[in-house]
């Protein structure tokens, strides 16, 4: 058999375990797998001594966002810019509808803001704000190739808000189309009461930053959490709980998961690896995000969670803010304009903090940063593995060659990072998408507005997995035990 390209020699992760060896790609396919295939007229790229990697997915970006009074920092140039660099090959983002438009409206305006500029292949959820006005378009939004839709349980003030109804309602509609809802679970009306007790000129000159973490405790999110589960198993719609950051609310999706739930959930990587310490720091209000950071605890229990399987993905919420922007809070926490870049530092942070900490091993990494997301998310079989048939999208890494976290040479529009200082190994020597390579000796060499839209018909673990007995394990494996060989884990 001919191939257009060979990688070759290198540690490559499949679904049926890892091997040493090549990756023959045919077109924008991967079309062969095994030691020592035929490069006879193809290009061939080395990977001897690296990690052959299914490209990562981050499902939960916000690139180009008005938020908070200001526009999110990267657009789909720099972000994904900035992801390909991480060795992230696909993204979804979130069109959300503003001011009386319709989801498709939404759905427009975001395939706009991406058309032209993404590096990588992208698609969106459908933010559902009006329950009345869009329930209706929810059909309709399924024919387009949008399976998946998300809710706020929070962020009144900016229009976004679903309440009980809604949620119930949406669940329904989810269950009836096969289809899939994404919420973000935080109980806004004790918030506003926490938030407002403590918004004194007298507390935030004392607090500052702090204030944010103190007027969110863990109930807040747990609360929520244990709600739309409830809604969840009344109207078996599938549900998905966005960027989980407490440990209660692992141990309530864990519990209803054993139950039959169809409920999943994601994590973030910034909770995994930082802590609420941070707002202790002069430049603590860079580090606000929602939900935000929370203890050491809540780490360690999405870790295990990892593990156990009752989290299923990790992603980052990217919403970048340059320092000039988050100065907006001129000390008044609940005016930060809340989010963190994440793209570029995705796969180094779990890589460097999971696998070389010994936290995860490197195919459960892989499972929770490409296989789970995209079956999950009705990308699969295209996108999420290596394997024959799929999209050539690769991540080649070195074990444990590391690069220092510089803002300046980053391909992100953030002039900071939370992770500035850090060596992270993990970041891409190459990456390919759909057989190109867009990233070559860390540097990006893809084309500006290369990416793709990508339709879907399904969503949803019931329909994304496979039955073969060679499939990776489900986002909802047994028990795995934690590796035993553990690298010092480093700072928080």
């Amino acid at each position: 058999m001919k191939f257009d390209r060979v990688i070759k020699d290198g540690n490559v992760i499949t679904p049926a375990g890892p091997f040493i060896g090549d990756v023959g790609i045919v077109g924008e396919k991967i079309a062969a797998l095994g030691a020592g295939l035929d490069t006879a007229g193809a290009q061939v790229t080395d990977a001897r001594g690296h990690h052959v990697i299914p490209g990562v997915l981050d499902v939960h970006v916000h690139l180009e966002l008005p938020f908070c009074g200001t526009v999110s920092a990267d657009d789909y140039r720099s972000g994904t810019r900035a992801g390909a660099r991480g060795g992230v090959t696909t993204v979804i983002d979130f069109a959300i509808p503003y001011a009386g438009e319709s989801l498709a409206t939404a759905a427009d305006n975001w395939m706009k803001k991406a058309e032209g500029k993404s590096l990588i292949d992208y698609t969106f959820h459908i933010c559902i704000t009006r329950w009345k006005e869009h329930k209706d378009q929810i059909a309709g939004m399924v024919e387009r190739g949008f399976t998946t839709f998300k809710e706020f349980m929070i962020y009144e003030s900016e229009g976004w808000q679903s309440d009980d109804r809604a949620l119930f309602g949406t669940l329904e509609k989810m269950k009836e189309l096969g289809t899939m809802l994404l919420v973000h679970a935080e109980s806004a009306r004790v918030l506003d009461e926490l938030i407002e007790r403590h918004h004194t000129p007298e507390l935030m000159k004392k607090h500052g930053a702090e204030l944010h973490a103190m007027t969110r405790p863990n109930f807040v999110e747990a609360e929520a959490i244990q709600r739309v589960i409830q809604w969840c198993e009344a109207t078996r719609g599938q549900l998905y709980i966005v960027h989980m950051s407490t440990k209660e609310g692992a141990d309530i999706v864990r519990a209803a998961q054993a139950r039959g739930v169809p409920v999943i959930a994601e994590t973030c990587v910034q909770y995994l690896v930082l802590d609420d310490s941070v707002f202790k720091r002069d430049d603590g209000h860079l580090f606000a995000c929602c939900p935000q950071l929370k203890k050491p605890e809540d780490s360690a229990r999405l870790w295990e969670g990892l593990r156990h399987g009752e989290v299923s993905v990790i992603s980052t919420d990217t919403c970048t803010f340059s320092r000039e922007q988050k100065a907006m809070w001129n000390g008044d926490w609940t005016k930060i304009p809340m989010g963190m870049p994440g793209l570029e530092t995705l796969l180094p942070l779990a890589y460097t903090r999971g696998v070389l900490g010994g936290e995860l091993t490197l195919e459960e990494m892989c499972m929770k940063l490409s296989t789970n997301p995209a079956r999950i998310m009705g990308l699969a079989p295209r996108k999420g593995a290596i394997q024959v048939g799929a999209d050539a999208d690769i991540a080649i890494i070195h074990p444990t060659a590391t690069r220092a976290v510089v803002p300046s040479e980053m391909e992100t529009n953030a002039d900071w990072s939370p992770f500035e200082g850090w060596d992270l190994a993990g970041f891409a020597r190459t990456t390919l998408s759909r057989g190109e390579i867009i990233v070559d000796d860390y540097r990006v060499v893809g084309r500006e507005g290369r990416g793709k839209w990508l339709s879907r018909t399904t969503a949803g673990l019931a329909r994304a997995l496979p039955e073969s007995p060679a499939a990776p394990r489900s986002a909802r494996p047994e028990a795995a035990k934690k590796p035993k060989a553990r690298a010092a884990a480093g700072a928080r």
